[in-house]
């Protein structure tokens, strides 16, 4: 796969679990109106920048944020199933990470917490509150785009002002 960021630290970050044919899998799974691979690599490369600019564990940001939603699901799920995997989802992404990667506990506490509040696990790391974070700012927009609201352009004044902190 052609890495399309300009960072190169952040490229051999990540290349390892790009490299994962399992991983790659998640190109296939719509996820809020994009790929499940998209939204976790739009989460890690945000939550990359922002550790790095507060010299915080960018490696483990850039890996867990890019793990946070590797998981598989069946495609025929009922609005139910899909609202219960809200909460359950985490732990699943936590034990298929784990099947194919070696993962720090900071890394395990990122994927395990990155939906809270609305699951209970609390962010244990700042770290895992940076990728929670981002995770919601990205989904928000995607699903704001996905669905034409018009709240997206608060999503892109939030979105230019956190870019700008990072750059």
């Amino acid at each position: 796969m052609d890495l399309k960021f300009q960072d190169e630290i952040y490229n051999q970050i990540i290349k390892n679990i790009l490299d994962n044919k399992e991983f790659q899998k998640m190109k296939t799974i719509e996820h809020h109106g994009i790929t499940r691979l998209d939204h976790s690599l739009k989460v890690s490369d945000y939550s990359y920048k922002i550790a790095k600019k507060m010299h915080l564990d960018y490696i483990e940001t850039a890996r867990g944020g890019l793990l946070h939603d590797f998981f598989f699901s069946k495609e025929d799920r009922n609005s139910k199933e899909r609202f219960i995997s809200t909460f359950t989802h985490p732990e699943k992404a936590l034990r298929t990470a784990k099947e194919h990667f070696n993962l720090s506990m900071k890394e395990q506490d990122m994927i395990r917490s990155h939906m809270f509040p609305i699951n209970i696990s609390v962010p244990k790391y700042l770290e895992s509150w940076i990728v929670s974070g981002v995770d919601k700012v990205v989904a928000v927009n995607e699903l704001a785009v996905k669905y034409k609201f018009k709240f997206r352009y608060a999503y892109n004044v939030l979105l230019l002002f956190v870019l700008g902190f990072i750059k």
